[in-house]
């Protein structure tokens, strides 16, 4: 009882205790609220100050560094006069490489002329004209005569194709250029006839070929050029309607009423294109011209005022030679040639008086011309280009026409036909007779006009695929259109791809002449790309492309496919390990189906930054001017500079061996002032701020010499014109700064 008394009085005392403290909190509350606004009032002040303080150091290094920048770029603009002057003094090497190509073409034609080895000179109609009409009038229409005497022919023609691609536009007329055009049309045409002239002369004796199976007759002949496959339905029995011709690996399987006509079907693959138009043949490197940047035409007239006041005043002054040239002249050229190719120095002489007399006449820089310039001279072009284009956009609005500006042919072209059979030679004791008749090659009509209404069968072809040529994904067939002169792929169904076996099978409503055409930009845009010195005057320049890497060496005047890797294992081995010119480089790559030399309208099928113009083709030339003893590499960053300036890796490089990734330095370029770039290939965001201790330049060149050995430098003076000009030539050609 005692005890519960107290736990009462306890209870009572700690309510009354509770009771007390919560009075007391409500102004400790208050208090506490006050505190807190003091306080918060306290730091946003504090914060306010610090923020000014923050802003106004933030507002002194923009000063600072705007100070700094006006600094460097006064600095530049003081020497940029000098640096531009020297620039140019270096730039004479690719007029000493245009005058030395000048007198190769012109010894080379000198010693052609004093030669008198029989064959003519592509370049000289009358002598192209002789050549043409006597072998029109030769009646020999043996196959065997007939693949040698289409070598000769092949080789006047790549003559031709190389001058029509290789020689500067100043140095050749408008008609020399219609000239060698209709000469290689004629040609191509002339050794077509002398095949369809060959296969009527291999038919007539076609009992002469006969299988011992079949009783019908069948030949396969090639060379390196052509593989002709021929058969002949002598005995016109249904069970031999099909037949594959195993040294070429081309077959068909014919219809029944075909089987039992006196037909005969000839596979002809020409390993070359005579068959696209002549503008496909023989595509140059496109020239990149600046038209349409108003900031990029006001930043140039606000930064190089006096280089533009020169070149204007060149151009007035430019004298361009005149258009005919002496036999007296040529020879003069040639034997000046000859002189300077006998002396290891000469190589490298040209007079001062010389390079001011062709500096103009040097098609590189006219390609970096003031853009106003340009638009004033080529304001017809660029409306002629307009119309053509405009005019192919509306033409190629048929789903099966074949736009030869995406697809290209690979491997050739292959005629196939269903002929007539002629009378087959008789033997009658010792004379062997045959009835001539006057229409000669005769294609056999199928379907016939009777039928064309009624569904006829259709044709079934396979054609091997061969090893000298590379189809990275299924090829498109497509059948040439006489009337409409172009590709088309309607009339061919069924097709089927054997990767393994390299054979392609389709089935046609008639027979065609077909090519197989691959994406001429399946392998771009490329995944990196490297330049790098590896010894004196020589370099390798090395393509990652999509499907397969590139390796191309150069030394001197030549370059060399070193290596063409698809998926580890090397490929092409039979066009790898020649010196060849840069010309040739690009034209058995693309013959092979190695696409790495962007088009005109390439833009229009990869998805690229372009680049503006000015940018990247002085990037290309100041590159090559250096490309002896630094070296460079692609950069994720140039996609995120933006389209007026690139950017890529650079190392000054004087050993053969690759460059570590700890050498690398980032520049950035613009065609008019260059910089090294704090940022690295690592960095998590693109930056144009200056590396530390770094200035502006007008030329990348002085950029370069900043950071550059002395040896690094005499290398790049002591450089040779003719592999700075190699270098210049696969630079633009594969357009790596755009097309990566």
């Amino acid at each position: 009882m005692y005890s519960n008394n107290i736990d009462t009085h306890f209870l009572f005392i700690a309510n009354i205790k509770s009771g007390g403290k919560n009075k007391v909190s409500k102004a400790e509350q208050l208090r506490l609220q006050k505190e807190e606004e003091e306080r918060r009032l306290k730091e946003e002040e504090e914060a306010q100050i610090q923020a000014q303080q923050e802003e106004a150091a933030r507002l002194e290094k923009e000063r600072i560094e705007q100070e700094l920048m006006k600094k460097l770029e006064a600095k530049d603009q003081e020497r940029r006069e000098s640096e531009l002057a020297e620039l140019h003094s270096l730039e004479q090497k690719f007029l000493s490489a245009q005058q030395w190509k000048r007198d190769y073409r012109a010894y080379a034609k000198w010693e052609h002329y004093l030669s008198c080895d029989g064959n003519p000179d592509p370049t000289v109609l009358q002598e192209i004209n002789t050549f043409m009409s006597l072998w029109r009038d030769d009646q020999n229409e043996d196959i065997q005569l007939v693949m040698k005497k289409g070598e000769q022919v092949l080789n006047l023609i790549e003559k031709l194709q190389f001058l029509l691609l290789d020689t500067p536009p100043n140095e050749i007329t408008e008609k020399e250029t219609l000239q060698y055009q209709e000469s290689i049309l004629e040609l191509q045409n002339l050794l077509h006839q002398k095949y369809n002239g060959a296969t009527d002369h291999l038919l007539k004796s076609g009992n002469m070929h006969e299988d011992a199976d079949s009783g019908n007759m069948q030949a396969v002949i090639k060379d390196k050029n052509v593989t002709l496959c021929i058969w002949a339905n002598l005995k016109k029995k249904v069970r031999f309607k099909n037949h594959m011709f195993y040294d070429a690996k081309h077959g068909f399987d014919l219809s029944k009423s075909l089987a039992v006509n006196s037909v005969a079907v000839r596979i002809l693959h020409t390993h070359y294109d005579h068959v696209s138009p002549l503008w496909l043949q023989c595509q140059s490197v496109p020239k990149l011209e600046v038209l349409d940047s108003q900031e990029l035409t006001q930043h140039s007239k606000d930064n190089v005022e006096e280089p533009e006041e020169e070149e204007k005043k060149a151009k007035e002054e430019l004298n361009l030679p005149a258009e005919g040239e002496t036999c007296s002249d040529r020879r003069k050229s040639a034997i000046s040639f000859k002189e300077n190719s006998d002396s290891p120095a000469g190589i490298n002489e040209t007079t001062e008086e010389e390079i001011r007399r062709k500096s103009e006449t040097l098609d590189i820089p006219s390609q970096v011309q003031d853009p106003l310039l340009q638009e004033e001279t080529n304001e017809k072009e660029e409306m002629n280009e307009k119309e053509e284009t405009n005019g192919k956009e509306e033409t190629i609005t048929d789903e099966n026409i074949v736009d030869l500006q995406q697809f290209v042919p690979v491997g050739g072209v292959y005629h196939i036909d269903v002929l007539r059979l002629p009378p087959q030679v008789k033997q009658i004791n010792d004379w062997s007779m045959v009835e001539l008749l006057d229409v000669g090659l005769e294609a056999y009509p199928h379907p016939s006009e009777e039928a064309e209404d009624a569904a006829q069968p259709l044709i079934k072809i396979t054609l091997g695929l061969s090893d000298s040529v590379m189809y990275f994904e299924d090829p498109v067939i497509a059948r040439w259109d006489p009337a409409g002169q172009q590709w088309r792929t309607d009339g061919i169904s069924n097709i089927t791809y054997e990767t393994q076996e390299r054979s392609v099978t389709f089935a046609m409503s008639a027979f065609y002449t077909v090519a197989l055409l691959q994406d001429a930009h399946l392998n771009m845009p490329y995944q990196a790309w490297e330049l790098r010195p590896t010894g004196v005057d020589e370099a390798i320049l090395v393509v990652a492309a999509v499907f397969a890497t590139i390796r191309i060496h150069i030394k001197g005047n030549q370059c060399m496919l070193s290596s063409v890797v698809v998926e580890k294992k090397n490929v092409l081995s039979h066009i790898t390990g020649k010196w060849i010119s840069p010309v040739d480089l690009r034209t058995v790559l693309k013959k092979a189906g190695v696409n790495i030399f962007p088009g005109e309208y390439s833009h229009k099928y990869v998805s690229v930054s372009q680049k503006a113009p000015l940018a990247e083709v002085r990037a290309y030339q100041q590159m090559a001017l250096v490309a002896s003893a630094f070296a460079f590499a692609w950069s994720k960053w140039n996609l995120e500079a933006g389209q007026e300036q690139v950017v890529f890796k650079v190392s000054e490089h004087l050993k053969a061996d690759s460059v570590s990734d700890n050498d690398w330095s980032l520049y950035l370029f613009n065609g008019q002032k260059a910089q090294k770039l704090k940022i690295t290939e690592t960095s998590e965001a693109f930056s144009e701020e200056l590396e530390e201790d770094s200035e502006f330049h007008s030329t990348l060149l002085h950029m370069l010499k900043d950071f550059a050995s002395q040896e690094a430098i005499d290398k790049v003076e002591t450089a040779n014109f003719l592999f700075i000009d190699v270098v210049y030539q696969l630079l633009l050609a594969t357009r790596v700064l755009t097309y990566s």
